[in-house]
């Protein structure tokens, strides 16, 4: 071999290993030296105020960090740099600290990244390990926030040229395999779940088409033409279907005769994370690489997390969405641990990774910094004083959170009437707040009936919300890769392994659950031997085969029910949908009849599987392990008594609570509900929002208890009963209706809040709503007919 070869080899080796080492001694003197530019007192304090709102944004719904990130920019201008990069990343980083508080305490999660965290950290609350959950996921997203922070300044440095390999056919693919992730999602019912998946990111192809200016489904209003905002329809899918539960209920969230021990509880919290330290490990690590990535928001990062932990932690399948902690510890490491990740691409070459971080850049043009190379050589200082501060700011917020928690958690012992209006007044506001307009309020609306009716009838909810927000990238990064790499970009090595990633994401629940249809006769013993991994594949295509044959040959007669009237709409809605697409342009209509036909396809055999039972109907699988008639054998009963049990796949959603009720009494009890919220808007439209608060919250604590708009509703179903000649749907209506509401039987729960609580409640919320949304956010409040015909009234806030 030539020596000079060797030789230049090897000084370039000891070139580079020099460096390194001279860059590493560079970055612990620049840590060490930013460590003491963040203790200054004063940057403390900023920090410490950042900290304080970003933990009150992320408790009130729908507002999140970015709107405060937006409102503190100007006030940075007077401040130097690293004082202002404290204050703002002070609330950035914990805004998702505070956010499982609604979430855990009231199955509302305030914002989409937080959404995971309901389906396990809810059921527990009504279990009364509230402080338990919280406990947790404040553990979790300290540790994931500390280790985002590490990350991100271990990172940085090396993280340029990787970040700058990554185009839109890898964020293509990235996007794919996220959206794969609806098959775990989905849980027991896969075909529902990609049903409402495809309807998710039809939902999020509505507006104007990036590609040829065609709108599409817009219906021909205004407010559609820059798309569907995921703040309403996230509050709407998951806030208000809770709400509305514990209205029909009429209870407290934590049932009655159980009890919160807080102290005990946020112990146990603390230790369940120390427990489970790896899986906050991987899920930490997950959160900040995919928090890198540009694009890829904290609404995914904490489903892809949850997914991961679901299909990785021991027995997950049979406790994940009853109240597992593990559930919330996997999905807020992750999210917390998402800022120092994001910050990397900001920093290394001004590329932000979401919507903060591209306010983030504003501040730098406010300093007259450039992201880039000079971040990470002639300001590293300032670079890892930005890492400091995310990690000290995790540190003020869980501890802030620890101590105040005690008494947040006794929130969920407390009467529905206590806490309903204030809590959907905040929703409203936080609604609106998402792109300001009425058309906002309508959404709100429409998707909490939507996602009431999604979570009776028991479709998941959250492959909808994954497939609302992937839709529009996994669209606008498939026009761009075929534009500029024609169908090159199919072969690039990360789009191919992340593609098979994707495709046994979404093929695995498949075959598992075809597998364990299969008869017993059609199963063999584990293989073993020289070729044993040949014979297991072989033995798991037989079983396979077994099963699927299984499946599409057993089908049982018609039985039709209400429940059909749900996927029937649907499958009406999706064809609606598909053939006015065929009118546009091809750049227009290409995914979306792709997706629509994915839904139409979906949707109509989970509609022919509850229509026929195919293969889950009792006594089927008896009778084809006997191979007897439609009851089978007694062989067969023998034999399937021996089955070995099927998987249990749970409910990737939380259960509803009010199946001990009649379903007239839920349907009338649940539109009451909606119909509080539709007056709400009525008064809101004549008199404005600020003055409407006061007079809701007066009427529903001292009417709600008495049903007086249940009792309406009801009286407008026994009328119009009553007027198609329904004498006996009316008798039965009325009877149930008699069954429910008693109140002269139980006066004591029947009576309506006291006047000492109702007024101090209403005085409190009207004030916070006034300061916080009127005076600090300055939101301009829609135009009322109020202000319209008396102009001078509009001297009274938001009318």
């Amino acid at each position: 071999m030539d020596t000079s070869l060797l030789h230049s080899v090897g000084v370039a080796l000891h070139t580079y290993g020099r460096d390194f080492v001279d860059g590493a001694g560079l970055a612990l003197h620049s840590a060490h030296n930013a460590f003491y530019i963040i203790l200054n007192p004063m940057r403390m304090l900023y920090l410490f105020a950042g900290v304080c709102m970003g933990l009150s944004l992320g408790i009130l719904p729908g507002i999140g960090g970015i709107a405060g990130t937006a409102l503190l920019l100007p006030f940075t201008y007077a401040l130097d740099a690293p004082t202002a990069f404290a204050l703002l990343l002070g609330l950035g980083a914990t805004t998702t600290t505070a956010d499982p508080i609604a979430a855990i305490l009231f199955g509302a999660p305030g914002h989409a990244a937080s959404a995971a965290t309901t389906l396990d950290g809810y059921p527990m609350t009504r279990r009364g390990e509230a402080g338990r959950a919280l406990g947790a996921s404040y553990m979790a997203a300290l540790i994931g926030g500390l280790f985002g922070a590490a990350l991100m300044a271990i990172a940085l440095p090396v993280m340029r040229p990787i970040i700058l390999y990554i185009g839109s056919p890898e964020l293509l693919a990235i996007a794919v395999f996220g959206i794969s992730m609806v098959a775990v999602l989905s849980g027991n019912a896969p075909l529902r779940g990609l049903t409402f998946a495809c309807f998710g990111m039809m939902l999020r192809m509505i507006g104007t088409d990036p590609q040829s200016g065609t709108l599409r489904w817009t219906m021909d209003t205004l407010y559609l033409w820059d798309g569907l905002p995921l703040v309403p329809l996230t509050l709407g899918i998951f806030a208000l279907p809770e709400l509305c539960d514990l209205a029909i209920g009429r209870m407290a969230i934590v049932q009655q005769g159980q009890t919160l021990d807080t102290k005990t509880g946020m112990l146990l919290g603390i230790k369940d994370c120390l427990a489970h330290w790896f899986l906050i490990l991987r899920c930490s690590w997950l959160g900040s690489a995919m928090g890198a990535i540009p694009g890829i928001g904290a609404s995914v990062i904490d489903w892809i997390s949850y997914g991961h932990a679901l299909r990785t932690e021991k027995d997950a399948g049979q406790t994940f969405g009853t109240g597992d902690v593990r559930g919330v510890i996997a999905a807020e490491s992750a999210t917390n641990a998402r800022e120092g990740g994001a910050l990397v691409p900001t920093v290394a070459f001004g590329v932000p990774a979401s919507a903060g971080m591209a306010i983030l850049l504003g501040a730098f043009l406010i300093h007259g910094l450039v992201p880039g190379p000079d971040m990470l050589t002639k300001h590293l200082d300032l670079t890892y004083s930005m890492v400091w501060s995310i990690a000290i700011a995790n540190i003020l917020g869980s501890g802030l959170c620890f101590a105040l928690s005690g008494q947040l958690a006794k929130v969920a012992t407390l009467r529905y009437t206590l806490f309903m209006p204030a809590v959907l007044s905040l929703v409203y506001i936080g609604a609106f707040e998402s792109s300001r307009n009425w058309g906002d309020l309508f959404s709100l609306l429409f998707f909490g009936v939507l996602g009431w009716a999604m979570k009776h009838f028991r479709w998941p909810r959250p492959p909808f919300v994954l497939g609302f927000i992937l839709g529009e990238p996994i669209e606008r990064y498939m026009f761009i890769s075929i534009e500029r790499y024609g169908v090159d970009w199919l072969v690039k090595p990360f789009v191919l392994i992340m593609f098979a990633f994707a495709a046994l994401s979404l093929l695995g629940p498949f075959l598992q659950d075809i597998r364990s249809h299969a008869p017993r006769s059609a199963r063999t013993a584990p293989a073993a031997g020289r070729f044993r991994f040949v014979k297991r594949f072989w033995n798991a295509l037989q079983t396979t085969w077994a099963g699927l044959q299984f499946m599409l040959t057993n089908f049982g007669k018609a039985q039709f029910s209400t429940d059909n009237l749900f996927p029937a709409a649907l499958l009406i809605l999706f064809v609606v949908m598909l053939s006015q697409s065929l009118d546009w342009a091809f750049a227009a209509r290409i995914v979306p009849t792709i997706v629509g036909v994915g839904a139409i396809l979906f949707c109509s055999l989970s509609l022919i599987n509850d229509i026929f039972g195919l293969h889950e109907r009792a006594g089927v699988v008896a009778a084809a392990a006997g191979g007897g008639g439609a009851g089978g054998t007694a062989t067969g009963a023998a034999e399937i008594a021996e089955e070995p049990k099927r998987p249990h796949k749970i409910h990737m959603d939380i259960a509803s609570k009010t199946s001990h009720l009649p379903g007239a009494i839920v349907l009338i009890r649940g539109l009451a509900f909606f119909g509080w919220m539709a007056s709400f808007m009525a008064v809101m439209a004549i008199i404005g929002l600020i003055p409407t608060v006061p007079i809701f919250i007066i009427c529903y604590m001292r009417t709600e208890a008495r049903e007086w708009m249940a009792k309406f509703i009801a009286a407008v179903f026994v009328g119009g009963l009553r007027l198609m000649g329904l004498k006996p749907a009316t008798q039965k209506l009325r009877e149930l209706l008699a069954q429910s509401i008693r109140i002269a039987s139980d006066k004591r729960k029947e009576a309506p809040e006291p006047w000492i609580i109702v007024l101090p409640m209403t005085a409190v919320v009207v004030v916070l709503i006034y300061v916080v949304f009127d005076q600090l956010l300055a939101i301009p409040w829609p135009p009322t007919l109020l202000g319209t015909f008396f102009p001078m009234l509009k001297v009274i806030p938001s009318v």
